[in-house]
């Protein structure tokens, strides 16, 4: 990361290979949510920023090497930026838990997986043949099916995991021969930076990698509708991804949009049946419920458990939330940060009020900790809140909270299970835990989500498709398919013998 020190700190744009600061002179302090206090200076881009970056872009895609470098040599580069992000884990993961409030451990584990999606993208593409050959019914017809580069990608990603998924997005989009145009939330910006610095290291060639740092408002706004972007991804919450969705769409460009969930986790009584069970799938919903505080777009946020165990379950999983050290997430034991933000704070507590009011019991948290040696006073910090008695009329059950809050339905057969599961506008990710396989592959195979764990909770593979159905979004990342997203398809004809086809008189 010496880059990033070497420079200015506001110097946080990069456009055409060169750090600049916003062209207005404007800044933002970054704050860090443990106790709102700045811990950084980025530009504060605008429309003008954006116009350049993607002005760079265009001209990197359109007249330089990237996009017809042969394939070895981008699977080489981005083989090296796994690599410096495994020799930058620890600074990183720093650096994430000071941007987004999560534990240093929950940051080591996303530079991780970053890492793997870089390899992973790397070795598919290098793995891959000159194309699809079609039979065209005759030895002089040569036919063929290729993939090229989309052209100029705007990537603009969330506040939550802001390098998991500027990750997710920039590796696939790399490999397949894009520039592009990175937005990073404004709340969380830096670790997005410092991987820029790292393409940079890498050697990648000037303009392919381009970031502007500034609001959605504006520089996120005209990066969805500027004429020279070809594809735009984006992930985020649902109102600014219809918006982004609309920009897109008067120029018609490719768009690939994750949106979120309300992700139902599954407890059938024999899941339960043993001790080790029990425990097994205790934690693991405590697991779905409260891992960086509950700000993840797949949080098990609906615990929906058979009703003969539910008593049990709930008594336990409230002993154990209730035990979770709350803090800033760089000190040794803390096992949950705090809300990223005020307003993230703000929005919970109005999510867990409106619970109450509409019938819901309190079995824990839902207020604000008092201080203690690792929680400043003026930290974000939120108590992890089991609702229980919940229905799915209610507005916590009903919308993504994104805060340390888990709400309790019950169940009696399966058809009931499957069916408040499936009640949501949402479709993105899901669990099932139970001891009978014949039961799993049938509730997996009806839930309604783009991924339905059984008997776990939470993993990701690179190699798997990972997007939703309903307002979850549209597209896919990871997988062959992430791949695909950043592709064009382009079908090669060739006659080795033409001949005239006299279709007309003369």
């Amino acid at each position: 990361m010496a880059g990033q020190q070497a420079r200015q700190a506001e110097q946080t744009i990069h456009v055409a290979g060169e750090w600049r600061t916003a062209l207005s002179g404007a800044t933002r302090e970054v704050l860090d949510p443990a106790d709102a206090t700045p811990f950084a200076v980025v530009a504060e881009g605008d429309e003008r920023d954006a116009d350049a970056a993607v002005e760079a872009a265009r001209r990197a895609f359109d007249e330089g090497p990237w996009p017809r470098t042969p394939v070895a040599e981008r699977a080489a580069l981005l083989h090296r930026v796994a690599d410096l992000l495994i020799r930058d884990r620890e600074e990183l993961g720093l650096l994430e838990s000071r941007d987004a409030g999560k534990t240093v451990e929950e940051g080591r584990v996303d530079i991780d997986c970053v890492a793997d999606a870089f390899r992973y993208f790397a070795n598919l593409v290098a793995a891959e043949g000159v194309g699809r050959v079609v039979d065209a019914g005759s030895p002089d017809i040569h036919s063929v099916v290729v993939h090229e580069p989309v052209g100029v990608c705007t990537l603009i990603t969330p506040w939550n995991y802001p390098l998991l998924q500027a990750g997710w997005k920039i590796a696939p989009a790399l490999a397949a021969g894009n520039t592009f145009v990175a937005k990073p939330s404004e709340i969380t910006p830096m670790t997005t930076i410092a991987l820029i610095d790292l393409l940079v290291e890498a050697g990648l060639p000037d303009g392919v990698a381009n970031i502007v740092t500034g609001p959605g408002h504006s520089v996120g706004a005209r990066l969805a509708e500027h004429p020279g972007v070809d594809l735009v991804s984006f992930t985020g919450g649902l109102v600014s991804g219809t918006k982004v969705a609309q920009a897109a769409a008067a120029g018609v460009k490719k768009i690939a949009l994750e949106l979120g969930g309300k992700n139902p986790n599954v407890v059938f009584a024999d899941a339960c049946a043993t001790e080790k069970g029990f425990d097994t799938a205790v934690d693991q919903a405590l697991n779905a419920a409260f891992i960086h505080s509950g700000q993840v777009c797949s949080a098990g946020a609906r615990l929906i458990i058979e009703e003969s165990v539910r008593d049990r379950f709930v008594a336990e999983l409230t002993r154990r939330a209730e035990k979770i050290k709350l803090g800033r997430g760089t000190e040794k034991g803390v096992e949950c940060g705090p809300l990223v933000s005020e307003q993230q704070r703000t929005k919970t507590e109005a999510y867990v009020a409106s619970a109450l009011a509409e019938g819901a019991v309190l079995r824990c948290g839902g207020k604000r900790p008092e201080p203690g040696d690792t929680r400043p006073a003026t930290g974000w910090f939120y108590e992890p809140t089991v609702l229980d008695h919940c229905h799915r009329e209610m507005k916590v059950v009903r919308e993504e909270v994104f805060g340390p809050v888990l709400t309790v339905e019950t169940f009696r057969t399966e058809d009931e299970a499957v069916a408040l599961a499936n009640d949501t506008e949402y479709g993105l990710a899901g669990a099932v835990w139970t001891a009978d396989a014949g039961r799993a592959r049938r509730v997996a195979g009806r839930l309604r989500h783009g991924t339905v764990w059984i008997n776990d909770f939470h993993p990701y593979l690179p190699q798997a498709e990972w997007g939703g159905f309903g307002k979850s979004g549209i597209g896919r990342e990871l997988g062959p398919a992430g791949l695909a997203e950043y592709r064009e398809t382009k079908h090669v004809y060739q006659n080795l013998a033409p001949e005239p086809v006299r279709w007309f008189a003369g």
